[in-house]
C-alpha cells in the first residue's frame, strides 16, 4: 500500500473504486474474498480503493476497524492506494483516531452525517478531526446544505482537505449550481465525480473535473480503466460508449439500492462471494430485482471479458 500523500495526479492516475466489504454470515470479515475482490481490480488497472458506504462503514463498529484496515493495508499491493472512512457521527470519528494515528494510511475520508448537523458545525467537526488526525481528509458531500461552499473553501485554503468526493445527485448533472460555485472558489482537481459512471462525461466534460469513483467498477475494473483514458483524452463520443455498459447496472443500483444491489452484483458476477451485510442493512432483495440485478452484472461481466479477450489477441 502507498503510503506518501496524495496527490493531484494520484486521484487522476485510476478509477476510484468503492468497493463493498466481504464478510461471513456471522459478520467476521472474508479475508480470502476481500483479497480476491482487491487482486481482480488492481488486475483491471484500478490502483484507488476508497472504502466507504458501499462497503457499509457507516455501521463498521469500532471496535474492528483495526482489523479492517490491517487487513486492506496487508492486501493492497504496494502502488495501490487505500482510502478508508470513518464517522459519520462525531464521536465515531474521534474513537477512530488512535487506531488511524497508529497506521500509515494517507488521508481518511469523513463519511457525511445526516442528522443533526448545522453547517458551522460540520465545518468545525472537520477541521477539529483533521487537526487531531495531523493529516487532511478527504470531504464526502452528498447533499445539498451539509457543507457550504464558503465552508470547504475555508477547509480547503486552511490546508484540511485532500480531495472532495461530490456526489449531490442532480436530474441534469450538467445543471448544478453547488458545483458551478465550488469549481469557482477552490481548483477544481480537488473534486472527484462521486456518483459512478451516470454523470462523469458531464462532469468531465462541463464543469472540468479529473477523477471519478466507481463501484460498478468491482466488475468491469478493464472497462473502467478505459473510460477513465477516454475521459482523460476528452474523447467523450468513447467515453459515452463505455459508460453505456455501466448502466444497466447503475439503474439497478439507483432505483433499489446504491449499496445492496452492488454487494448482490459482484457475488452475481463471480467476482467474488461478499457474503452478509451487517445489520442495520440486509442484502435481501425481491425475487425481481434479484433477477434484474442477475443480468445486468451478468452483461457486464461479459462486456468485462469481451474486452479483456479482444485486448489480448
Amino acid at each position: 500500500m502507498k503510503t506518501t500523500a496524495v496527490t493531484f495526479d494520484d486521484l487522476a492516475s485510476s478509477v476510484i473504486a468503492v468497493p463493498p466489504l466481504a464478510r461471513h454470515e456471522d459478520y467476521r470479515l472474508n479475508r480470502a474474498e476481500n483479497q480476491r475482490l482487491i487482486r481482480h481490480l488492481e488486475g483491471g488497472g484500478v490502483t484507488s480503493l476508497m472504502y466507504g458506504g458501499n462497503a457499509n462503514f457507516y455501521h463498521l463498529p469500532t471496535g474492528q476497524l483495526a482489523e479492517v484496515l490491517d487487513m486492506l493495508e496487508e492486501f493492497a499491493a504496494p502502488d495501490s492506494w487505500v482510502l478508508p472512512s470513518v464517522g459519520a457521527d462525531y464521536g465515531r470519528l474521534i474513537d477512530s483516531l488512535p487506531i488511524l494515528k497508529a497506521r500509515n494510511f494517507p488521508t481518511v475520508m469523513v463519511l457525511p452525517a445526516v442528522f443533526p448537523t448545522t453547517l458551522t458545525g460540520v465545518e468545525r467537526g472537520i477541521r477539529e478531526f483533521s487537526d487531531a488526525l495531523g493529516k487532511p481528509v478527504i470531504l464526502y458531500l452528498k447533499r445539498d446544505g451539509y457543507l457550504d461552499a464558503d465552508g470547504v473553501e475555508r477547509l480547503v485554503s486552511e490546508g484540511r482537505v485532500v480531495a472532495i468526493k461530490y456526489a449531490v445527485v442532480r436530474e441534469d448533472p450538467s445543471k448544478d449550481a453547488f458545483l458551478s460555485e465550488l469549481c469557482a472558489r477552490i481548483d477544481r482537481r480537488y473534486l472527484i465525480s462521486g456518483i459512478g459512471e451516470r454523470p462523469v462525461v458531464e462532469h468531465f466534460r462541463d464543469f472540468g473535473l479529473s477523477s471519478f469513483t466507481s463501484g460498478s467498477v468491482c466488475l468491469a475494473p478493464n472497462l473502467g480503466t478505459k473510460l477513465r483514458g477516454a475521459l482523460g483524452a476528452l474523447d467523450y463520443e468513447k467515453a459515452r460508449a463505455l459508460v453505456s455498459h455501466f448502466i444497466p447496472l447503475e439503474d439497478c443500483r439507483d432505483s433499489i439500492s446504491p449499496l445492496r444491489v452492488l454487494h448482490c452484483a459482484v457475488s452475481d458476477g463471480d467476482v467474488a462471494r461478499t457474503g452478509a451485510l451487517m445489520p442495520l442493512i440486509d442484502a435481501e432483495l425481491t425475487p425481481a430485482q434479484r433477477l434484474a440485478v442477475r443480468e445486468a452484472a451478468w452483461d457486464l461481466t461479459r462486456a468485462e471479458a469481451k474486452l479483456s479477450t479482444s485486448t489480448a489477441a
